[in-house]
């Protein structure tokens, strides 16, 4: 032990003291985000010359709720915005499908939002391809 630490339980004190409150925060960061990933989803599912996105909202109880789907395109065809939004309600345990949206595929780019309003939480996920 290097001899320039005369007391290393008080060194350990204060180390657990200065990162106790930083893990606290990093735990509930990943808590926020798993309850984003429960409840808020866009699936991307490709065909022929089309990718569909659908805004999906999945809940271990029955939940009810507002929600928005924004959807901003640019490629080759040209640009486009997409905007719809309502209410929900979903079952226990199933994928309720909120929104769909089919874009052209071929050399296009998107960033699509979902903002899913569940009682006085808000949950917001984000999918994006391409340089929009």
């Amino acid at each position: 032990m290097p001899t320039s630490i005369k007391h290393p339980r008080r060194l350990m004190a204060i180390l657990a003291l200065v990162l106790l409150p930083i893990g606290a925060v990093a735990a509930m960061t990943n808590a926020n985000q798993s309850d984003e990933a429960r409840f808020c989803e866009i699936k991307a599912t490709p065909g022929a010359g089309i990718v569909r996105l659908d805004a999906l909202v999945q809940a271990d109880k029955h939940v009810d709720g507002t929600y928005t789907f924004h959807v901003q395109k640019a490629g080759d065809g040209g640009s486009s915005t997409i905007s719809q939004s309502g209410d929900f309600d979903a079952t226990a345990g199933h994928a309720a499908v909120l929104s769909s949206v089919s874009l052209d595929a071929k050399g296009t780019g998107y960033k699509a939002t979902l903002d899913v309003v569940i009682g006085d939480k808000r949950f917001s996920c984000t999918k994006q391809t391409g340089g929009t």
